[in-house]
C-alpha cells in the first residue's frame, strides 16, 4: 500500500507568498527601508532562499507591479468583452477596481511610491499595461457617450481611477460595504459628469 504524500508548496504559491509579503513591508516602511533578509523572515525563509524567487528586489519590486498592471487589464477586458451593455461594463469595471482599491491597498500604495525604483524597461510594461487598461474604459465611456472626444474620456477614467484608488487614505472608518457602496456611487456620479457642463 502506498502513502499518499504530503501535498508541498508550489513554487507559485510561494512566490505569490512573498510578493504579498514584501507589498506590505514596501508599504509601510518604503522600498528602501526593507531588505532581502526582512522580506524573507516574513514568510518563513531565509533572505539567500529568495534569491531561488528573484534575482534581487528590484526584480520583486518590478514582478509585483506588472502583475497587478497585468490582472487589472485583463480583467478590464474580460468586462468590457463579456457585458452585456456598456452600461453594465461601466458598472461592472467600477465594481471591480472597487475591489481590487479594497484588497490591494498596499499595492496602491507601493506603486505610487515605488514604480520609480523599477527597472526602466519593466517600467514601461507596466506603464503600456495600464494605458490599455484604462483604454478599457474609455472604449466603454465612448460607446455610452459617443460625441465626447476621447480627451475627455481620457481625463474622466484617470480621475476616477485616482478617486478609487484613494482608499490607502479613506477606508476604514466605514464598513467594507458601505465604503464599496459609497465609492461606487461616487464613481458613476463623476463618470456621468463627463457630458455635463
Amino acid at each position: 500500500m502506498t502513502v499518499p504524500r504530503t501535498p508541498t508548496r508550489n513554487r507559485g504559491t510561494r512566490r505569490a507568498e512573498i510578493l504579498r509579503a514584501a507589498a506590505a513591508l514596501f508599504a509601510a516602511r518604503g522600498f528602501h527601508g526593507v531588505t532581502i533578509e526582512e522580506i524573507g523572515a516574513a514568510v518563513g525563509v531565509s533572505g539567500p532562499a529568495l534569491y531561488r524567487h528573484f534575482s534581487g528586489k528590484e526584480a520583486l519590486l518590478a514582478e509585483m507591479l506588472l502583475d497587478v498592471s497585468e490582472r487589472l487589464r485583463a480583467s478590464g477586458a474580460a468586462v468590457a468583452t463579456e457585458a452585456g451593455g456598456p452600461r453594465e461594463a461601466m458598472n461592472a469595471l467600477v465594481a471591480g477596481h472597487i475591489v481590487f482599491s479594497l484588497d490591494e491597498p498596499a499595492l496602491i500604495r507601493v506603486h505610487d511610491r515605488e514604480l520609480d525604483n523599477v527597472p526602466e524597461r519593466d517600467r514601461r510594461r507596466i506603464r503600456r499595461l495600464q494605458r490599455l487598461y484604462v483604454e478599457e474604459w474609455v472604449t466603454v465611456l465612448s460607446e455610452l457617450h459617443p460625441g465626447c472626444p476621447p480627451p475627455r474620456l481620457r481625463a474622466a477614467t484617470h480621475a476616477v481611477l485616482g478617486l478609487l484608488n484613494s482608499t490607502p487614505h479613506s477606508a476604514g472608518e466605514l464598513p467594507r460595504a458601505d465604503m464599496a457602496a459609497l465609492l461606487h456611487r461616487l464613481a458613476v456620479a463623476a463618470l456621468a459628469a463627463v457630458v455635463s457642463g
